[in-house]
């Protein structure tokens, strides 16, 4: 399965320790250099940092097709655009993002996109973790993630908590 990620997934997971979610359950990601400089040279010592420059299961490659990226950083940002145009570049099975406008732009280009909850919905499934809603709370509390309060019922609904 070939997965490409934005920044938002690894530096969220990575601020509340559990950023290994993502190697059990993809085996490997592929971040394009824009969310490479985003992570581990712009957010140098931060969440995620040292795990994206040191981490053999991630991969960063860059993005040879410019145009999808240049069209789409009139909306987005850089992560976001060049994300998207990898992950059509090197016909991804998937992207991880949480960004609104991002996800809409990539499911608009038939890209099929999952956020930090259904990640985490995902890995309650195959049991890696015991239950969405304390890893939820957690991402709130300690990373700063913000999540639609209907979303987090809804997620928590689906997950049986």
């Amino acid at each position: 399965m070939i997965i490409v990620s934005n920044t938002s997934p690894i530096i969220n997971l990575a601020a509340i320790r559990q950023m290994d979610l993502l190697k059990q359950l993809y085996e490997k990601i592929i971040i394009p250099q824009a969310v490479f400089e985003e992570i581990a040279v712009i957010g140098a010592g931060q969440a995620g940092s040292e795990e994206v420059k040191t981490s053999d299961w991630i991969e960063t490659r860059q993005v040879n097709n410019r145009f999808p990226a240049d069209s789409l950083q009139s909306e987005l940002d850089a992560g976001e655009a060049e994300a998207i145009a990898l992950a059509l570049e090197i016909k991804a099975d998937m992207i991880l993002m949480d960004e609104r406008r991002g996800r809409q732009a990539a499911s608009r280009l038939g890209l099929r996109c999952l956020g930090l909850m259904g990640i985490l919905t995902e890995a309650k499934h195959r049991k890696l973790i015991q239950a969405v809603k304390p890893m939820t709370d957690c991402l709130m509390k300690e990373a700063g993630f913000w999540i639609d309060q209907k979303l987090y019922q809804y997620v928590l609904q689906i997950n049986g908590e």
